[in-house]
């Protein structure tokens, strides 16, 4: 059965309140995302503060992710069966509310750290509670837009996640060094409390999807279809490399290259900014061209080829890696192979959520951040053993080799006539059973 959609209109056809769920999803995103990718910039802040081991510290850092993964996926269960707007209150408050739990009782004051079990119980709460933005907010802009413009909006959606993990690095940093991680949680909070004022206000859902009939056929259940589990375990192993790179540069900078809190900040904020400009760039350019898998099968070899680059690169100057030069190189390449590991995910959200229809997309999107968030857990777990028996470069090296294991769950683009490619002109027509069919 065809996935539900959009009747096919043109743009200026459809109603403008999307434009507002847009951004609602864009601030829910945000939001989150400046504790899940901003909290690990603090790193360094971190380790000194709850006086931690890098074993540790990287358990800490994964445990976020170990929240999210645990519960992506009944968050997205019932996003589809509550609607949006019901979860995403309710998941952006409970998060405001686990984060000033940990700005009052799980930040170092006056010098004493707190348990570190108590640090842990806060980042998996604040994951568990957290990943409900993910599915709802995917699943209302698959359901307020057209085929034509989905990938423009799944990616300005996704825009969202180094735009607050942006903010992030820019912000939390100063914060842990000048005041501590109590006004860290303290502002990641208010975030959170913002972002649900604003779902309040403007989320709802379209009539079309809360009056269609159920969905029958594999489109209903995306649980049983193996293409969205192939299209799902792609996106989590492809984004390992990217995780890698959120919660160690910085800690790979200073440990390896002595570079400052400046440079340090400097290439996160442009691995952030970076990827948010390649993200709506490549949601529009697939848009036109209807060549999604293509796109992603591409991201993947070029990911590949950066992240070699840097290993041989960081193995060239390890003698050296404190000189200008050198710290500068690194940094250059780190932040670029950073930006390509996270350009394509607007897209492999856009063609996830086709293909298991607009009414189901919550559950597709939740079964696939199960798989990411898994291993935003298990990225930073391995990697302080990784560094200290492979050395930097090897776990560069090892971490591009992620994007060439992802391929092999990469559908191959068919190649149709050009008569039957899908262009701009035809918004209604799905990516899922054109030039890209499985």
């Amino acid at each position: 059965m065809p996935a539900l959609t959009l009747p096919a209109q043109a743009p200026s056809q459809l109603p403008a309140h999307r434009w507002k769920v847009l951004a609602v999803g864009v601030a829910a995103n945000a939001a989150f995302s400046a504790a899940a990718a901003g909290l690990p910039t603090t790193a360094i802040f971190m380790r000194a503060g709850y006086q931690l081991d890098n074993a540790q510290l990287g358990l800490a850092l994964g445990l976020l992710g170990l929240g999210v993964a645990l519960f992506e996926l009944p968050w997205g269960l019932l996003t589809d069966r509550w609607g949006d707007r019901p979860v995403l209150l309710t998941g952006l408050g409970a998060t405001a509310a686990a984060l000033a739990w940990m700005s009052v009782f799980a930040s170092p004051a006056h010098g004493v750290a707190p348990s570190l079990w108590l640090l842990a119980l806060g980042l998996v709460l604040v994951g568990a509670l957290g990943g409900s933005v993910n599915g709802a907010s995917g699943r209302a802009v698959m359901a307020w837009f057209g085929e034509g413009e989905r990938g423009l909006a799944m990616s300005i959606r996704q825009t969202a996640v180094p735009l607050g993990g942006g903010l992030g690095a820019l912000l939390l940093p100063w914060l842990a060094a000048r005041s501590g991680f109590g006004a860290v949680y303290g502002v990641l909070a208010l975030m959170c409390g913002l972002a649900a004022l604003s779902a309040l206000c403007w989320l709802r859902e379209p009539a079309h999807l809360a009056n269609a009939p159920a969905e029958r056929g594999a489109a209903a259940t995306p649980l049983r279809d193996t293409r969205v589990w192939r299209a799902a375990v792609a996106i989590g192993v492809m984004c390992c490399p990217q995780f890698a790179v959120l919660t160690f540069a910085t800690v790979f900078l200073h440990d390896f290259s002595h570079a400052g809190i400046g440079t340090l900040t400097g290439v996160m904020v442009a691995v952030q900014l970076g990827a948010m400009v390649a993200r709506i760039a490549s949601g529009r350019w697939t848009d036109r061209h209807g060549n999604r898998r293509g796109y992603l099968r591409g991201c993947a070899w070029l990911s590949f080829l950066l992240f070699a680059a840097l290993g041989a690169l960081a193995w060239a100057v390890s003698g050296s890696a404190s000189t200008p030069a050198a710290v500068i190189s690194v940094a250059v390449l780190l932040a670029a192979a950073g930006i390509c590991a996270s350009a394509w995910h607007g897209v492999a959200y856009t063609e996830l959520a086709t293909l298991a229809g607009a009414s189901r997309a919550g559950t597709a999107l939740g079964m696939a951040n199960s798989c990411v968030y898994l291993g935003l857990f298990l990225t930073p777990l391995a990697i302080p053993h990784v560094a200290a028996v492979a050395s930097w470069p090897m776990t560069w090296v090892l971490a591009g080799l992620c994007m060439l294991a992802a391929l092999p769950f990469l559908t191959r683009p068919q190649k149709q006539p050009a008569t039957e490619r899908p262009g701009p002109a035809n918004p209604g027509i799905s990516c899922a059973a054109t030039s890209e069919t499985p």
